[in-house]
């Protein structure tokens, strides 16, 4: 680094390569004049002439290196305001830059969260929904274990069927666990009229044999199963067919209820014999919702037969309502006939009222002190026109 006229300059800068090769010029004039001066003593005028010549271009070239080093100021605060305006500059997109950024993080962090937040609450519900899942779970094995003992299946079809006769008939129309006169208890007695006369409703059901046919993985154990369900289904039949029909006491059919519509499909899609044999017995196999449109159609036939019970009484009400419109017919005839009499009566007295009325007006326009002492009275009483 070397300094110059108050400047700082590096040595392999242009200006100090300028000023080194204005200097060498220099040099080299200063020793063309010492050997022109030692080779022409002798001729001392144009030799001052010539040194007169170079100190004004050495002057000249002063003058240029002044001027150079000017303009090398101008230069170097012209790039110092320029580097200051392009830090400005570049700090001020720095900042927007650094701005942007804390917003767009900011942004994303906050998109994160509810995403998170989102995300926990299904996870939760997920949970919800698997625990729910690990109770039906739970209750299907339950349930399994409940239909696979034939008396808790029992109770479970009583159970349903009881749900379902009280939503469909009124409590005194049928009854639950009825005794029969031959010592047999039906699930349910529907208190039907003669005809057809009270019916049972058994709710058991054979579920092995289904159970069995639904896991049979070969054509082996589905036939085997086929023949066990259809041979549990017929002795049913029959069974539902010998206890709850009783010649005298009971309709001469009776209802199978089975609590399970899969059981039922299967009958009747691919056990279509059971089915006839069961028509033949006069032993209706029943589904939930079959069992609920038939008792349905029970409650019509029980709200027919008690309004014909009722018909006679509803005749005897009818005709008492018939004697008793007659009679007030005949007393509205006598308030009418009293309502014409008191009105022409209250003419009457109108006409009686106005007349009275008059005669009063009469008595006093009358002047008493014009009469003479000889003047006969006159006479006061109706005429004519009264």
């Amino acid at each position: 680094m070397i300094t110059l006229f108050g400047q700082t300059y590096a040595w392999n800068a242009p200006e100090m390569l300028l000023l080194g090769g204005a200097a060498l010029v220099l040099l080299g004039f200063l020793i063309l004049i010492l050997r022109a001066a030692a080779r022409a003593s002798s001729t001392a005028e144009p030799l001052l002439r010539e040194v007169s010549w170079l100190a004004s271009r050495v002057q000249t070239l002063n003058d240029g290196q002044e001027r150079l080093a000017g303009g090398l100021h101008h230069v170097s605060e012209t790039q110092a305001v320029s580097q200051t305006a392009m830090l400005q500059v570049m700090e001020q997109r720095l900042a927007e830059v650094q701005r942007q950024m804390t917003e767009a993080l900011h942004g994303t962090s906050t998109r994160t969260a509810r995403s998170l937040g989102e995300l926990q609450q299904r996870l939760e519900t997920i949970d919800k929904a698997q625990a729910n899942i690990e109770k039906l779970s739970g209750n299907v094995l339950s349930l399994q274990d409940i239909l696979s003992n034939k008396q808790t299946r029992g109770a479970f079809g009583e159970i349903q069927l009881n749900d379902i006769v009280q939503k469909a008939l009124p409590k005194d129309a049928y009854t639950m666990q009825a005794k029969l006169s031959n010592d047999r208890r039906a699930d349910c007695l529907i208190h039907l009229p003669n005809p057809p006369g009270p019916i049972v409703i058994d709710a058991k059901f054979p579920l092995e044999a289904y159970e069995a046919l639904r896991r049979a993985d070969t054509p082996r154990l589905a036939q085997e199963a086929a023949q066990q369900m259809r041979a549990a289904v017929r002795s049913h039949i029959r069974a539902i067919a010998e206890r709850y029909i009783v010649e005298g006491e009971t309709a001469d059919g009776a209802l199978m209820f089975l609590p399970s519509e899969a059981v039922y499909a299967e009958l009747h899609a691919n056990f279509p014999d059971l089915v006839r044999e069961g028509f033949a017995a006069k032993v209706w196999i029943v589904s939930p919702t079959t069992c609920m449109a038939t008792l349905n159609t029970m409650r019509a036939v029980l709200k027919d037969a008690r309004m014909r019970e009722q018909a006679g009484a509803i005749r005897k009400e009818l005709s008492l309502l018939y004697t008793d419109v007659e009679r007030l017919g005949a007393r509205v005839e006598n308030l009418d006939r009293h309502f014409g009499q008191a009105a022409k009566d209250i003419e009457e007295i109108k006409i009686s009222s106005e007349k009275a009325t008059k005669r009063a007006r009469r008595l006093d326009n009358f002047d008493f002190e014009e009469l003479a002492p000889d003047a006969a009275p006159k006479v006061i009483g109706p005429t004519a026109a009264e």
